[in-house]
């Protein structure tokens, strides 16, 4: 009884250092910015909760990159060949808003990144057509990257 009992504490015990080892606290990344995350195994399968939110690059099978894209919360999991899951954080994407500037127009608003000069920039909330604007010459941008 002694033996199945200290058994029983051993496995629970290894169960739950796998999933101390697979939690990790939140990450946090700033729009249009990046930031590394080792991985305590070897990565085989990610998954990104929300990619309009934030986007994973894999630099190789233990460090990743995390990007944020827009503003909110999302999760990150990672996955060993084994489908055993290595990695689990939630993924908080804030925007650094030091350099920001919104104007109120007629009930309306603008928001600006002013670092140095100011541009227009997408933000949730932002009048329709003015953010609709600036997601257009977004995609044009992007297609001339990408040599559409």
């Amino acid at each position: 009884m002694k033996t199945t009992c200290l058994k029983a504490a051993a496995l629970g015990a290894v169960a739950l250092s796998f999933a101390a080892a697979a939690s990790a606290d939140q990450l946090f990344v700033e729009t249009s910015k990046s930031i590394p995350v080792r991985i305590n195994g070897d990565a085989a399968s990610i998954v990104i909760g929300n990619k309009n939110i934030a986007d994973v690059a894999v630099h190789n099978e233990r460090l990743l990159f995390v990007t944020g894209k827009s503003y909110g919360t999302t999760n990150l999991i990672v996955f060993d060949k084994g489908g055993r899951e290595i990695f689990n954080s939630d993924v908080m994407v804030t925007t650094n808003s030091t350099s920001l500037v919104t104007i109120n127009r007629a009930g309306q608003s603008f928001t600006y990144d002013c670092s140095p000069n100011c541009k227009a920039v997408l933000s949730i909330g932002d009048d329709p057509d003015h953010f609709s604007a600036l997601i257009d010459q977004q995609l044009q941008s992007q297609e001339l990257t990408d040599g559409r």
